[in-house]
């Protein structure tokens, strides 16, 4: 039987990358997905082949900084499911890689509005759904560059850095509830966003995304039931990130 079977996911940035590869990996599961991204066509095109394949999805294209949207979204699923067993959000943007004296403030703005901002919307809206699964699984798309603050990527690594404290404080407040908060470091795959990082890197050289997916199934079965973690995937280990409940 299939792992997933019979639960619901949303998915964040599914029409492309890693947010696509977790997609086709979950639904294969069994799990029915509610794919989230701004494009309709990379939208239809994962409908396709989730369909092609057995599965089951639903479409919701939009801008995750149309905050209102997010709560429709909440509310549908409620109205629909009166539940979610699994959010994976794995939309973000990168930004520039340039100094932060010189970083556009729109630039900033747009940055932290997708890679922060939206994801406290998304808990905001999707918190209740999620502890009213018998197993909640959230699962946040983070970066190395949050603990490392290399030079020129200030604008990506604080937002990651923002994302993780957020995620951190979020877990902390569910560990007495079926639900759990993790957060997943992909490390070096091939994806656009590494592309837009690193223009002088033989794509060739990568993993493809499709090669991090059993670890997001893992990570969003019920059976997994770490709670406050990040996992590193180019390093395959798990570090805690909350302190335990006090005696």
């Amino acid at each position: 039987m299939a792992k997933l079977a019979g639960r619901v996911a949303v998915v964040t940035g599914a029409s492309r990358g890693i947010g696509r590869a977790a997609a086709l990996g979950l639904a294969r599961e069994g799990a029915h997905v509610v794919a989230v991204a701004r494009t309709v066509g990379g939208l239809e095109e994962l409908d396709d082949e989730i369909k092609a394949a057995g599965g089951s999805a639903t479409l919701v294209p939009f801008d995750l900084t149309d905050y209102p949207a997010i709560d429709r979204l909440g509310a549908a699923i409620h109205q629909r499911w009166g539940k979610l067993d699994i959010l994976f959000s794995n939309a973000g943007v990168l930004g520039a890689i340039t100094p932060v004296a010189h970083i556009e403030p729109k630039l900033f703005e747009r940055v932290l509005a997708v890679n922060v901002t939206a994801n406290y919307r998304l808990i905001r809206s999707l918190d209740v759904l999620l502890r009213a699964s018998d197993a909640g699984r959230a699962l946040f798309v983070t970066s190395s560059v949050a603990q490392a603050a290399p030079p020129f990527w200030g604008v990506y690594a604080l937002s990651k850095a923002a994302l993780e404290t957020m995620v951190r404080t979020y877990a902390a407040e569910i560990r007495t509830s079926k639900a759990t908060a993790n957060l997943l470091s992909p490390g070096r795959l091939r994806t656009r966003m590494r592309a837009e990082a690193m223009p002088g890197e033989d794509p060739m050289t990568l993993q493809p995304p499709e090669a991090i997916v059993p670890d997001i199934v893992r990570m969003l079965s019920p059976g997994y039931t770490e709670n406050g973690v990040v996992f590193s995937f180019s390093r395959g280990t798990t570090a805690t990130l909350i302190a335990p409940p006090s005696a």
